[in-house]
């Protein structure tokens, strides 16, 4: 064999042999509501691999009453991003770090008033964002989730 050809083979064979090579199990962490109410519920608030956060989507209820805020697409915005805001600081970031949003709206109609809400929260980053319309639990108008990474 030509020694270009014997390199190759070689450089060859130490590839296949490490990507046969175990791998390392990311650092992964299941986290669940600290609120009394939430503790039995199937889901976790977010689930941290490495440093990064993912959320589970939040509606615009009121964690306290376990109720929906009253006032419309806005309130229910407000609350959602609010309830988002306890579940990072609880666990280690903040809105600032926020690198993706999923919203869904049971009305798209109601995308330009989400969005003025929706724009107090995020003012010089934006996350990156897809917005769908979808029936929702709790007769709520909106359902955020989001993806952070930890500060």
């Amino acid at each position: 064999m030509k020694p270009n050809l014997i390199t190759f083979y070689c450089a060859v064979v130490l590839v296949l042999a490490s990507s046969c090579a175990p791998t390392q199990k990311p650092d992964l962490e299941y986290l669940k509501s600290k609120e009394e109410k939430k503790k039995d519920l199937p889901f976790s608030d977010a689930v941290r691999v490495g440093n990064v956060l993912y959320l589970a989507g939040q509606i615009g209820m009121d964690h306290t009453s376990r109720t929906l805020v009253e006032g419309g697409i806005k309130q229910e915005t407000m609350q959602a991003l609010n309830n988002i805001k306890a579940v990072l600081e609880s666990n280690g970031s903040d809105m600032n770090h926020i690198v993706r949003c999923t919203v869904i709206l049971a009305d798209i109609n109601d995308f330009a008033s989400m969005n003025e809400v929706y724009k107090t929260f995020f003012k010089d980053q934006f996350p990156a964002r897809t917005t769908i319309a979808a029936s929702l639990v709790a007769n709520a108008k909106i359902e955020i989730e989001a993806t952070a990474v930890v500060k």
